[in-house]
């Protein structure tokens, strides 16, 4: 029995379940393989498609990890800020922890972070360059707000440096963090190898601290 042809999707409402299956796709192979691991084939086959039927709602791999990069910004800056609003004893260290735990607790995200400034932004149109800064950009204002409940004294440049900052480190320690099979057991062959071997979140948060006990100096 021979396999039923794909039908493209016609109504607008059926094009984005057909996107969201895509990125459903991608979000999936992402975790198991890591981001570099997958490609525009692999997510057409999770998917169902052919690869020519998928290019009709992507242009490129990086477009649909760069939706999901914005996606996974706007659900891990809620979290943030509910976490921040939940400090009891505000406070450098406290806020650090906040940032570094949620980050550490989004593997993925942590993977995409790293991805986007190398490569996601690179090999798509401008207007998903603009879409995908103006999310991110929407995406910080609670924690802005939530920051400035926290750290009454860290002004909103410091703030968004202070965002960036974090993204950043949990992007590259991410990387560190997860080697491949190989390496890993290099690592953890040879003592002198030690220090290769890094666990995000306690390293995220000392950083974190340092970083915001410098941003906001007691008062003399």
């Amino acid at each position: 029995m021979s396999k039923p042809e794909f039908q493209r999707a016609r109504s607008p409402e059926a094009k984005q379940m057909r996107e969201a299956a895509i990125l459903d796709a991608a979000r999936a192979l992402g975790a198991e393989h890591g981001i570099r691991q997958v490609t525009l084939t692999d997510i057409a086959a999770r998917a169902g498609m052919h690869k020519s039927a998928l290019l009709r709602y992507f242009e490129t791999r990086e477009e649909i990890f760069l939706r999901l990069t914005a996606a996974g910004w706007q659900e891990w800056t809620p979290a943030l800020a509910a976490r921040l609003g939940a400090i009891t004893e505000p406070g450098p260290a406290s806020v650090a922890r906040a940032f570094a735990e949620t980050l550490a607790e989004r593997g993925m995200f942590c993977d995409l972070l790293a991805q986007a400034p190398l490569n996601l932004e690179r090999n798509v149109s401008l207007d998903a360059v603009r879409d995908f800064k103006l999310a991110t950009l929407a995406a910080r204002e609670c924690v802005f707000t939530a920051l400035e409940e926290q750290l009454p004294r860290l002004g909103r440049d410091d703030a968004l440096d202070l965002i960036a900052t974090a993204v950043a480190l949990a992007g590259a320690f991410w990387q560190i963090a997860t080697p491949g099979p190989e390496v890993a057991a290099l690592y953890r062959s040879d003592p002198r190898l030690a220090h290769a071997v890094i666990e995000v979140e306690p390293r995220l948060t000392r950083i974190l601290t340092a970083t915001i006990t410098g941003m906001t100096p007691e008062p003399a």
